[in-house]
């Protein structure tokens, strides 16, 4: 709820940040960017059904130029990996439910 009222505040001043330099957002991008890798070495790596996802987010995001088409790929890539290996959870019905909205999303704009 409050990121939501959040982003609602932020919408008039959406005009003002499109005034900053796009050189003057890169540095503060790349400090995220660099805190944001400290955890990678939380991920099990040895698991094939955690470092798969992880993997194709990590390498999705800056390729693709975008955090949803990323996470997208991991979440697709998590649900497929359940299903093949079996392990149907009915506590995972959302994965399973957002995997099937971006393999449609993503039919839709490869059909535009």
């Amino acid at each position: 709820m409050t990121t939501g009222v959040l982003f609602l505040i932020a919408i008039a001043f959406a005009p003002l940040a499109q005034t900053i330099p796009c050189a003057a957002i890169a540095p503060a991008l790349i400090v995220v960017g660099a805190m944001m890798m400290s955890s990678l070495s939380q991920i099990d790596w040895t698991d094939a059904e955690t470092a798969i996802p992880a993997f194709l987010t990590l390498v999705g995001i800056p390729l693709t130029f975008s955090i949803a088409n990323g996470l997208a790929f991991g979440v697709v890539a998590a649900a497929v990996l359940r299903l093949a290996k079996g392990r149907l959870k009915a506590a995972d019905w959302l994965l399973y439910l957002l995997a099937a909205l971006f393999v449609l999303r993503f039919a839709y704009l490869a059909g535009r």
